[in-house]
Parts: structure tokens; C-alpha cells; sequence
């Protein structure tokens, strides 16, 4: 019970701090903390995923940094996608499948990485801003919507859809980092916009999966308050810490799962 809380609270924390990590580790939380099989596993990490994720957008709806109408179009994309990347990962084998999300995510996490220690000796603030598909007007403070800028928000969603419809997982991994290249979104925004992708990809899952929680420990229900709990916390640490250590934190964690991916790939062939 301690160590399902303590995992509990990582996640969520882990979630609220980087607006991804959540689901990938929350299983491998609850296969180990809570001693739940995978198939157990997965309903309740997306549930404790989706309501953390959610809990982790309203304080940034309060805060005003999620970008709705974004967060909106991606996740409708997402939806549209997610049953064409169920259909793929029944005709790919597992191993590859995993071993090559595992290369992407590590792709992904040195980038991430490289690009926030190279924020931290930017030239000057007053250097032009680069121009990007999607940038934030100075005039109004909003998304500056275009045919570019509404191609790249779909294509974000669709790749998002697709990952997890592929794994069951790949919400934040994909949103943050591509969010962070395609746009001039502030990394606390970036993230919030990131939980209510999740939140409401999640929805429609979560609510299906509440039938099912009568034959589930109810050690679980403490692992998700767990999570929210971290959420919570998280997001009141997130305004304390410098983006460029938020996004260090997140290469961490794709890193880290990228290595718990693998390592359950490799065990398809054990």
C-alpha cells in the first residue's frame, strides 16, 4: 500500500508538472505498487489519468492557460484517428510496434532535452521571436487561425490519435513536444493545453470503464486519489519552476519510459 502510494502520487505529479507521463507509467505503477495484472491495469490507469488530467485543466482554465479551442480540435482529430491506429496495431507485430514507439520516444526526449539547455543561453530576449505555424497574436493574446495553423493543430491531433490508438497511450508524449516546435506557447501553457487533450480523449473511455470497476481492488481507488492528489500538487509547484526544468523533467520521464516500453517489448520475445 505504501509503495502504490507513493507510485500514485508520482504519476500524478509526474502528469501535472509535464502534462504528459501519466498513463505509461501508471500501469507499470499499478502492476507493481498495487499487484493488479495488465489487463486490470489499463482501465484504471486511464481512469486515474483522465481525472487527474482534467483536474490538472480546470487550474489551468483558472489560470488561463489552456488553449480550449486548440485543445478542442486535437482532441476530435484524436478521436476520429484512435480506431484507424486500433486497427493498425492488430495487423503490426508487438515487438516492433513497441521497440519503434520506445526509439521515438527517446528521439523525442533527447530533443527535449537539448532544446531546454539551449534556452538557458539564449542570445538575448529581444531577439525577433521566430515565426512559427501556429503563433499567438500580440493584439488579441489568442491563436492566430489560418489554414496553416489549423493543419498543423489537426495533424498534432491526428498523430496523437494515432499513438494511442496504436498503444493505448501517447497523448502528452506527442502534444507537449509538438505544441513546444509548432507554436509560441509559453511551456506552462503548453502543458495545461496538454491536460485537457488528455481529459477529453479520455472522456468517452473513463465513462466505459466505470462498469467494470466492481471486480477491481479497492486498493485502486486510493492509487487514483493518489494521482489526482500528485496532480493537484503539481500543479501548484508548475508557476515555481523555470520552463526550461520543466521540460528537462519531461525529457527525463519520456526517457525513462521510452526504457519501460522497451523493456516490455523485450519480453514478447523472451
Amino acid at each position: 500500500m505504501i509503495i502504490s502510494s507513493i507510485l500514485g502520487f508520482l504519476v500524478g505529479l509526474t502528469l501535472g508538472l509535464t502534462g504528459a507521463g501519466g498513463g505509461i507509467l501508471a500501469v507499470p505503477a499499478l502492476v507493481i505498487g498495487v499487484g493488479l495484472n495488465m489487463t486490470s491495469a489499463a482501465p484504471i490507469a486511464l481512469i486515474a489519468v483522465g481525472l487527474a488530467a482534467l483536474t490538472g485543466a480546470l487550474d489551468g482554465f483558472r489560470r488561463h492557460l489552456v488553449r480550449y479551442k486548440a485543445a478542442m480540435l486535437m482532441a476530435m482529430t484524436g478521436g476520429l484517428i484512435s480506431p484507424f491506429g486500433v486497427w493498425l496495431a492488430k495487423r503490426l507485430s508487438e515487438f516492433w510496434l513497441m521497440a519503434l514507439f520506445s526509439a521515438v520516444m527517446c528521439v523525442v526526449a533527447l530533443r527535449m532535452f537539448n532544446q531546454a539547455r539551449g534556452s538557458k543561453t539564449a542570445p538575448s530576449t529581444s531577439d525577433p521571436e521566430p515565426i512559427k505555424a501556429c503563433m499567438i497574436s500580440e493584439q488579441t493574446g489568442k491563436f492566430i487561425w489560418n489554414q496553416r495553423s489549423l493543419s498543423t493543430m489537426i495533424g498534432i491531433g491526428a498523430v496523437s490519435g494515432l499513438l494511442t490508438g496504436l498503444l493505448g497511450v501517447g497523448g502528452g508524449f506527442v502534444i507537449v513536444p509538438l505544441l513546444k516546435r509548432y507554436t509560441n506557447l509559453k511551456m506552462h501553457s503548453v502543458v495545461a493545453t496538454s491536460l485537457l487533450v488528455i481529459a477529453l480523449v479520455s472522456a468517452i473511455t473513463v465513462s466505459n470503464a466505470f462498469s467494470s470497476l466492481t471486480h477491481l481492488p479497492s486498493a485502486t481507488w486510493g492509487f487514483v486519489g493518489l494521482v489526482i492528489a500528485g496532480m493537484v500538487a503539481g500543479r501548484l509547484a508548475a508557476p515555481a519552476i523555470a520552463p526550461q526544468y520543466i521540460q528537462m523533467g519531461f525529457a527525463l520521464v519520456c526517457g525513462l519510459s521510452a526504457c519501460i516500453v522497451f523493456i516490455n517489448a523485450c519480453q514478447h520475445i523472451i
